[in-house]
């Protein structure tokens, strides 16, 4: 069963349509693509499914059940977790206190009993933040603060994570370090969807993609698939493949 299905999912801002009945799935235990131009509709997307925008239509189901109508702190009680296009950190505080404030939040709001100082720990490594854990968030490179705001959210323990342009500001090794993250994530049966421009990456990475354009979902399938794609070749990448 997918960890998330939507379907026929519409937004309208007034009289213009940002998602037009959009459907797809993310399943458990795999790194999935959003991908599609400037635009396109993708962080309205994930906002429909994390409950940070009402729908018009359409259903928005987590492992089963319908929770169309729940807010944003509902949704992720239920383990959904996101990250954001801009980064949201607190630039006053260090690497390692940026991901274990996640725990104290979640040990203070729900039932789970989690020990937060062993759980930052192994996220720090995990992640590989140990090196710069005690350094303070505003004065670390975007790329690797990117990782920091991933990691916050592993903390809550999620089984949908969301990624909005997580690979932005990575140099290539970086985004090299933080595929294999992805993967490893994905092994452990969290289900990974990512929004990212860097095609290489989402080519590699993504089980399955989702393409859309102003708001219509134009392909969904392989990498090889959606690269065949006379609609994604027109609207996003071009006639050469991406490799």
């Amino acid at each position: 069963m997918p960890v998330l299905e939507t379907t026929g999912v519409s937004v309208r801002f007034g009289g213009n349509i940002a998602l037009r009945d959009v459907s797809l799935t993310i399943e458990p235990g795999q790194v999935t693509g959003l991908i599609g131009p400037n635009g396109a509709g993708k962080t309205t997307m994930f906002n429909c499914v994390t409950g940070m925008q009402s729908v018009a239509s359409g259903r928005v189901v987590l492992d089963g059940r319908d929770i169309t109508g729940l807010g944003p702190g509902r949704r992720a009680r239920l383990g959904m977790a996101r990250t954001f296009q801009r980064l949201e950190l607190f630039l006053s505080l260090s690497v390692r206190d940026n991901i274990r404030v996640a725990g104290d939040i979640v040990r203070a709001n729900t039932r789970t009993r989690i020990d937060v100082e062993a759980e930052t720990d192994r996220i720090l490594e995990l992640a590989g933040l140990a090196d710069i854990a005690g350094e303070n968030v505003a004065e670390i490179p975007t790329g690797r603060a990117r990782v920091v705001e991933v990691a916050r959210a592993l903390m809550t323990r999620p089984k949908l994570l969301l990624l909005d342009e997580p690979a932005s500001g990575q140099t290539e090794q970086e985004s090299e370090r933080f595929a294999d993250l992805l993967r490893e994530l994905a092994a452990d049966g969290i289900a990974v969807c990512l929004v990212e421009h860097d095609l290489p990456l989402v080519m590699s990475l993504c089980s399955t993609i989702h393409v859309l354009d102003h708001g219509t979902l134009i392909a969904s399938g392989t990498a090889a698939e959606v690269q065949r794609s006379p609609e994604v070749i027109a609207a996003y990448i071009g006639t050469e493949a991406v490799a």
